[in-house]
């Protein structure tokens, strides 16, 4: 790895991590020695990076630093392909529009020695099972998440109940076959998963929950360690 590409990923890890990392972390993931890794951070430091930290103490980029756009390598360009790629076979319409938006700024926007990693990408995501179709725009649950709005649904469970849940969407779960809405449901006091496929209306609420969403994930990840790990016992769809 030449040089400047080695003191742009040192920026990329730091940027990365929310803790301090430590020269030997640094070192590891570099695949170099410590020494050149204090080197590269004291030239960092003399180009007005604003990191924080010493050797032995560990590294810490301060916000509001951003690097010139599209300093992309080749695997993390192919890294955002395959993504594209993913999300445009698997997401809603409005993400797989956004999918491909994003390839083709990528198109404009990449030096002339990257163009022919967008062209000739080999990596493809593969389907081999049926997926179930949504029954209503899974972006207006993207839209509450990001303004943490309640949710009001119409659902019907796999014994063909159905039931009006108001529930706090904190996370939609992509699968192969099917798409899950991740929440905590008002009516059962706990947290519930909703197949997208079987929710029959939706409707966003002018009522906020008040937890952000991250502490909601946070809840939710304790909650499902507790259970079994096999996604099919511990995702209970009502």
């Amino acid at each position: 790895m030449r040089r400047t590409e080695r003191l742009f990923q040192i920026i990329q890890i730091l940027r990365r991590k929310r803790r301090p990392v430590t020269g030997r972390e640094l070192a590891g993931e570099l695949e170099t020695s410590l020494r050149t890794v204090y080197r590269d951070m004291a030239e960092l430091i003399a180009q007005r990076v604003p990191i924080r930290g010493e050797a032995g103490m560990g590294y810490v980029l301060q916000d509001g630093y951003d690097m010139p756009p599209l300093m992309l390598t080749a695997d993390e360009l192919e890294a955002a392909l395959l993504g594209a790629k993913w999300v445009s076979v698997h997401g809603d319409r409005a993400l797989a529009r956004g999918a491909e938006d994003l390839v083709a700024k990528l198109s404009v926007a990449l030096p002339e020695e990257l163009q022919p990693v967008l062209v000739d990408s080999g990596l493809m995501p593969l389907n081999f099972t049926a997926r179930a179709v949504d029954s209503f725009d899974v972006g207006l649950v993207r839209s509450a998440i990001r303004g943490r709005y309640k949710l009001r649904l119409d659902y019907v469970d796999g014994a063909d109940q159905t039931s009006q849940r108001t529930i706090w969407p904190f996370a939609i779960a992509y699968m192969e076959s099917l798409r899950m809405i991740c929440g905590w449901c008002e009516l059962r006091q706990d947290f519930r998963h909703f197949r997208t496929d079987r929710v029959r209306a939706a409707e966003i609420l002018e009522a906020r929950f008040t937890e952000p969403v991250a502490a909601l994930q946070k809840r939710w990840k304790a909650a499902q360690e507790c259970k079994a790990p096999q996604i099919d016992s511990h995702m209970r769809v009502p």
